[in-house]
């Protein structure tokens, strides 16, 4: 059974797979990344967030339990049905394509953990970057975190089998017309899968250009969840504040 259509992350994020193969992701790491971010855009007391991509919405859950106002947006139905039993007053879940503008502004926009690069349409890429700054209140800060491409290139791991609540997760990785790709497959209650992540393979300069382009400018950036400064070669990120 493949999924591997052309917007390979509407199904393969809807699936349960993609969040056992996940399931060991550092969420006591993505926190404290939440609070230095915070911390450092100096957000107003109950400010409010949209968190684009949010996907289960952990991490909309865990600022909001810092006093922020949260909305979490997504394009999985599956993981914004899970994230809506977290709703409360300053809380809220909603289905949303994030190439398109939120019909609210913010303090800041969130768009976190590489959840950029996905659109086989290129001028998505674009239209997301002019979506987050039509989300921005007039003293907002939209927000990047995209791996850093030199590194994960320079680091790739050809080929590794992960097995996850028994389930044998082969994973092959390489880099093919602009794009990082990773091909996975493994069997699973009596059925045979396939799917591909594809991610563009962005450079620091690739968000200049997209940025010039949308009209927003970039303040500052870092190179990992400590907000470390940035260097091309050896950072693991690529966390990028714009306005």
């Amino acid at each position: 059974m493949s999924k591997s259509t052309e917007q390979w992350y509407a199904s393969w994020f809807d699936t349960p797979y993609y969040h056992i193969l996940y399931k060991d992701r550092d969420y006591t790491e993505a926190q404290g990344f939440m609070d230095n971010l915070t911390n450092y855009l100096n957000l107003p007391e109950h400010g409010k967030i949209l968190d684009l991509a949010c996907g289960k919405g952990r991490h909309s859950v865990y600022l909001n339990s810092l006093g922020y106002n949260v909305t979490g947006v997504d394009l999985s139905e599956q993981s914004i049905a899970h994230a809506k039993q977290f709703e409360n007053e300053t809380l809220k879940f909603n289905v949303h394509d994030m190439s398109k503008p939120y019909p609210d502004t913010f303090d800041a926009v969130f768009n976190l953990f590489t959840s950029f690069g996905y659109f086989e349409d290129e001028n998505c890429n674009l239209k997301t970057i002019e979506a987050i700054k039509a989300e921005l209140n007039e003293f907002g800060f939209g927000v990047i975190d995209f791996m850093n491409t030199n590194y994960v290139i320079e680091n790739l791991v050809a080929e590794d089998t992960k097995t996850v609540e028994g389930i044998d997760f082969h994973q092959k990785r390489y880099v093919k017309d602009g794009y990082i790709i990773k091909d996975i497959n493994f069997e699973a209650d009596g059925e045979q899968f396939e799917f591909q992540e594809r991610v563009k393979a962005f450079t620091l300069e690739d968000f200049q250009a997209l940025f010039d382009e949308a009209g927003v400018y970039l303040l500052d950036i870092f190179g990992d969840f400590k907000l470390k400064k940035y260097h091309s070669k050896t950072s693991e990120r690529l966390i990028m504040i714009f306005k």
